[in-house]
């Protein structure tokens, strides 16, 4: 809800009236929302294997650099490499304290004389991995057996109330979106869907964009991303895959021989020099969905 004083304060007498009161209202109403951040929330899912989250990674550093804002980096695949890509330690995931909390939520007792939405929220912050540039939250495993419906609600809100404190939100997904909406509530503003030059990964991506109707998440602009592609274009039984399932193809990135030298490493992907081919195919794909940034 808009406080009243911020509608308000323009106003320096009551004999406006009309015409005059309403103009007034607007501007101040225009002038309040202007101070309100907006997070935009930017998802990379598609078929294992396809370099999700080297795209992911790009994407973290691509916004940093361009110094768009605030960054929060979610890993919600449970095989947690994000990190890795990104050149970060990892300590803790939010598995982890949903494992460690689940029974005391369950319960009826707090935890270390906390109620347990103030202990989840600590221990929420305490896995956060903050960096000059970004910060990160690793999702780790999914659930084991047993119940943790109670502790997943609390940790997705306390999640979404993190998010909120960015700019932007960067989520590395599992190979669907099934499971976002366990993770949070947030909408997806851009939907980047990976896939390597084969008919199964665009495919894949085809049926992701299918049942994202079917999603409680809302998902805005969706672009399709093919990876490690050689000789410069796609087959044309690939094209005919991509206008088939009516995906946008927001472009395609050179297999890159500096990519998989990091690989073959252990080097983070965000080490790739500036003018590597990868990086700047990516970038010149981010340049051109500007408008979803």
């Amino acid at each position: 809800m808009i406080p009243l004083d911020a509608l308000s304060y323009p106003i320096v007498s009551f004999h406006l009236t009309g015409m005059t009161l309403c103009a007034t209202i607007i501007r101040s109403t225009l002038v309040y929302l202007e101070g309100i951040k907006v997070t935009k929330t930017i998802a990379v899912a598609g078929k294992g294997g396809t370099g999700k989250t080297t795209i992911s990674a790009l994407v973290i550093d691509y916004l940093v650099r361009q110094k768009k804002g605030s960054v929060l980096a979610i890993d919600a695949d449970p095989s947690t490499n994000l990190n890795l890509a990104l050149g970060v330690p990892l300590s803790d995931t939010v598995g982890d304290v949903r494992e460690e909390t689940a029974t005391a939520v369950g319960g009826s007792r707090a935890m270390g004389g906390m109620s347990k939405w103030d202990y989840l929220d600590l221990r929420i912050n305490e896995a956060l991995v903050e960096e000059p540039g970004f910060d990160l939250l690793a999702m780790g495993r999914p659930e084991g057996p047993g119940c943790y419906c109670a502790a997943n609600n609390i940790l997705r809100t306390s999640v979404d109330r993190l998010s909120d404190a960015y700019d932007y939100v960067v989520i590395d997904n599992e190979a669907g979106l099934e499971h976002l909406s366990r993770r949070t509530t947030r909408d997806v503003d851009l939907l980047l869907l990976v896939s390597d030059p084969t008919l199964r990964g665009i495919i894949a991506a085809g049926r992701v964009a299918e049942v994202v109707d079917e999603l409680k998440t809302t998902v805005g602009a969706i672009y399709l991303v093919v990876n490690r592609v050689g000789g410069g274009t796609l087959p044309e039984p690939l094209m005919k895959a991509v206008e088939e399932y009516k995906l946008k193809l927001a472009g395609i990135i050179p297999a890159d021989p500096a990519v998989n030298e990091l690989d073959a490493l252990g080097k983070p992907i965000v080490a790739l020099p500036e003018d590597a081919l990868a990086r700047r195919s990516l970038e010149a794909i981010l340049a051109s969905v500007d408008g979803e940034l």
